[in-house]
């Protein structure tokens, strides 16, 4: 037997003090209102707040924290006016702390700080932070609506809509907020210059009963004497076009603008400036811009329109009235996150294809838009058409976009340098085709702009085989890519929706590699509020595709396995109860569906959508029976449900649960479980879901993960799977014995694998397994993605197996994580982090020459085994 050599170092805090001393030195740092730096516009009327703590020393355990809050800087500072003072809490809780002082107002400003006290010693009170709270209640709305008075064509896309209204400020202003939405999406601007960085505002939600505001501090905008505020409103997810079916005016014919900028004067006085009566609308050079099929804009417009968003623009030439309309405002909230441009990519080679298509290359599937500079003559039109792959020919192509146009057109006003980016549109791209371009294009002239949800990238992956980095690589980009305000299946085609499926198989990988509590917490709010009257919860949310577009097996699960999954991720119990009513009403639809028999036999399901099917009818494909499905993830989600009502302190509703799904599981091994220990479908997906559901014996489990592990090496170490089996396959192999096997389907480069793709080049994940085949031809295009992060999901077990890097679900939120790296002499080495609310997990371990070295680093107030 061979001998190893186990070397372990263990840095808890930040490190070791010289020699081995416990240091004394502690401070706090990273304070955070609701997982948000010094967050503007809040509705919750108890924010949470959470600190980290700074240390040198060892094991350093949080033993008290003391809170103080005030209405000013000044107060807070000297102790005074408090708002909230919490004394010394005896306490090692620094995360999610419960604001209990007095209640607060709308747009109340709170200044706040905190101390601790630890075993390594005591801090200072903390640098300030700070918080204010939003519009609270549709009184606090005093504008009103307005929209344009001229009739437009509902079935045809519509130019832009630009609203404008000057006013005056008297005297010298000391605070000046904007509070913003639209129907449709708006940019505004303030004395000529644009308000904020975020994009494709105000969001897409269920309209109709959630549409988020946002909040904008001007104060640095806005001049003594006349002022001007400007926005354009176009028609984004409000009316635009979505879906694949024609889709126009889901949630309304018209767009309509609700503006409210509050002045607050240095000497006390406050001043309201609305939208209402006496202002004004017209159109300008944004002739169309849509989510699918892209922007016109013709820039010999802006002739008319150069400083219309400043006091000094005084062309009455286009402009009418708005119109008031009589809209509802009792279903605004405060927006959590927003799309911002995250990151600029240059052109990897600008190059002309065999067909003499003009081809810029970003080197990296995208999603966002590109930035043009061009100089040329007036009524110049500049197209620029978008792409993720090339044919095998090298030629652009983009069949696979179905209805989608994605492309630009800019038509050059003339006269000098001009620069162009769209507006209220995105693509999802690689290649731009660029043709009508004056000149010679270079590489200093084009540039992709990346635009995504401003998600802070909290986890890191990198191991010994560069095959596995790029897979990295490539989920992350995946997630970057479909992660805009809602988790979207893909960026590029005549679709981008909020896919329930992808989203629940894809959410312990996006939790791991972004901080992703302010997304789902947004989303799964329309989660809920799109779910049906019957429990039944649709395909995609926000829901598009109508009533009867609900309720499949896996999809629907959302409900459950999000929020329980967010739970333990980020501790957060105030998310869980607000989605525990969600959770009981999917879970009460099921069990009506399957009655008696706990069977569920009825209703519509993807089953293991796009599982391994070859063509070729010698090959073995991996179908499994859809009701073997629909039944497991039934049982699934009632022992979720039984998790989230015990951890809710609801000790009989969870016993219910559990007997629920003790039920379920009963009559699952009835139907489907033969006497010899083999399931009936004889599937990958089947045994894979059996256990990692508990679905199974206990004395036939580990025969259950040979058969699964003898299908895996039957198919010479391929996986069959699809969206609903393959995230649990290499976790439900590894815990059962079959380590090796996992390690086979991960570092397999044939198809179908993860790794296929990466061998083909791709950059983020495909939709298809074989998306391109291996003579470069393409799979269906009517279906085929190559930007679709759902078989990302293997990133969970390549942190938590490969790496080591796992959080307890006994103690959430990375209070205590498991540090136990599964490794392979194929994968010699391999390093994770992840910055948690407490601060920075590290594990990074090697194996050579017959040592293994592990290195741990654990935060202050943290524990690791």
């Amino acid at each position: 037997m061979k001998n190893y050599l186990l070397c372990f170092v263990c840095l808890l805090g930040f490190g070791l003090a010289p020699g081995g001393l416990l240091a004394q030195k502690v401070g706090v740092q990273a304070l955070r209102c609701e997982y948000r730096e010094n967050p503007l516009g809040l509705d919750q009327a108890r924010p949470r707040l959470g600190w980290q703590i700074t240390s040198v020393g060892r094991g350093v355990r949080q033993t008290a924290y003391q809170v103080r809050a005030a209405r000013s800087l000044a107060d807070l500072k000297a102790g005074r006016n408090l708002l909230w003072e919490t004394g010394r809490v005896v306490s090692d809780r620094s995360v999610l702390v419960e604001y209990a002082g007095a209640p607060l107002a709308a747009r109340q400003q709170v200044y706040w700080q905190v101390r601790v006290w630890t075993t390594a010693g005591n801090s200072a009170w903390s640098q300030p932070a700070r918080w204010e709270m939003g519009l609270t209640a549709p009184t606090d709305w005093t504008a009103q609506w307005v929209r344009v008075p001229w009739p437009e064509d509902p079935k045809l896309p519509q130019p832009a809509q630009y609203f404008r209204h000057n006013f005056s400020v008297a005297e010298p202003v000391k605070a000046a907020r904007l509070y913003i939405t639209s129907h449709g999406l708006y940019e505004a601007f303030l004395n000529g210059r644009r308000v904020g960085d975020d994009y494709f505002t105000p969001g897409w939600t269920s309209y109709q009963k959630r549409l988020q505001y946002q909040v904008y501090d001007v104060t640095a905008l806005l001049k003594t004497g006349t002022n001007a505020l400007g926005v354009t409103l176009a028609e984004g997810w409000f009316r635009g076009e979505l879906g694949w079916q024609n889709n126009r005016n889901v949630y309304g014919p018209q767009l309509a603008l609700l503006g409210q900028l509050e002045i607050e004067y240095a000497s006390g006085r406050k001043q309201t400036v609305g939208t209402g009566d006496g202002w004004q609308c017209g159109q300008g050079p944004i002739r169309r811009s849509e989510i699918y099929d892209g922007e016109v804009y013709d820039a010999r417009q802006e002739a008319r329109l150069d400083g219309w968003a400043t006091a000094a623009y005084a062309t009455t030439e286009g402009w009418q009235p708005a119109q008031t309309a009589d809209l509802p405002k009792n279903h605004l909230v405060a927006t959590p996150l927003t799309v911002r441009k995250m990151l600029t990519l240059k052109p990897k080679q600008i190059f002309t294809t065999p067909q003499g298509d003009l081809v810029v290359d970003f080197g990296q599937n995208l999603t966002g838009w590109v930035r043009l500079q061009v100089q040329g003559p007036a009524g110049q039109a500049v197209r620029l058409r978008h792409a993720e792959v090339l044919d095998k020919q090298g030629n652009f192509y983009t069949a696979n976009l179905r209805g989608a146009k994605a492309e630009l057109q800019y038509t050059l006003r003339g006269g000098g340098p001009e620069t162009y980016e769209p507006h209220f549109t995105f693509m999802g791209f690689r290649y731009v085709a660029v043709s009508g371009y004056p000149g010679p294009l270079t590489p200093d002239r084009i540039e992709a702009v990346v635009l995504h949800s401003d998600m802070e990238q909290t986890g890191e992956f990198t191991c010994a085989h560069p095959l596995l980095n790029q897979l990295q690589h490539n989920i992350e980009w995946g997630q970057r890519g479909n992660f805009l305000d809602v988790p979207t299946d893909c960026p590029q085609r005549d679709e981008r929706l909020g896919w329930t499926g992808d989203a629940q198989a894809f959410f312990p990988t996006a939790a791991f590699n972004f901080n992703v509590a302010p997304f789902f917490t947004k989303w799964l709010a329309d989660v809920a509020a799109d779910q049906l009257p019957s429990g039944s919860v649709p395909f995609v949310v926000p829901n598009v595709l109508g009533p009867n577009s609900a309720g499949s097996s896996g999809w629907a699960d959302v409900a459950t396995i999000v929020p329980w999954e967010f739970y333990l991720a980020y501790d957060d119990l105030r998310l869980l109860a607000a989605q525990y009513p969600s959770m009981q009403k999917w879970v009460g639809y099921v069990r009506q569906q399957a009655g008696a028999s706990y069977l569920w036999r009825s209703g519509f399901h993807f089953g293991d959508w796009l599982y391994y099917n070859e063509a070729n009818p010698s090959a073995e494909p991996g179908y499994t029976d859809r009701e073997f499905i629909a039944t497991a993830f039934f049982a699934h989600s009632a022992r979720l449900t039984a998790r989230a009502a015990r951890a809710l302190g609801k000790a009989d509703e969870a016993a219910e649960y559990e007997t629920l799904y003790q039920n379920i599981r009963a009559a699952f091994q009835k139907e489907y479980l033969t006497g010899a220990g083999r399931l009936s479908p004889h599937s990958q997906t089947a045994y894979v879901l059996a256990l990692a559901f508990g679905l199974l014996p206990q004395e036939q489990q580990a025969q259950a993960a040979a058969r699964l592990a003898a299908d895996v090496k039957k198919r010479g170490n391929h996986l069959s799977t699809g969206f609903l089996g393959t995230p649990y396959l290499a976790q439900v192999l590894s815990d059962h014995g079959q380590l090796t096997t996992a390690y086979d389907l991960l570092l397999q480069t044939t198809y179908p694998s993860w790794l296929y793709p990466v061998k083909m080049g791709a950059t983020t994940i495909w939709e298809r397994w074989d998306g391109q085949k291996t003579d470069s031809t393409f799979q269906d295009v009517g279906m085929n993605s190559f930007n679709h992060y759902a078989y990302g999901a293997i990133g969970h077990w390549m942190y938590t197996n490969l790496a080591g890097l796992a959080l307890d679900p006994e103690q959430p939120g990375y209070r205590h994580v498991r540090v136990a790296p599964r490794p392979d002499a194929r994968v010699p080495g391999a390093r994770a982090s992840y910055q948690s609310a407490y601060g920075r997990f590290e594990v990074d371990w090697a194996w050579a020459n017959g040592t293994f070295s592990l290195k741990v680093t654990v935060p202050p107030n943290a524990t690791a085994t």
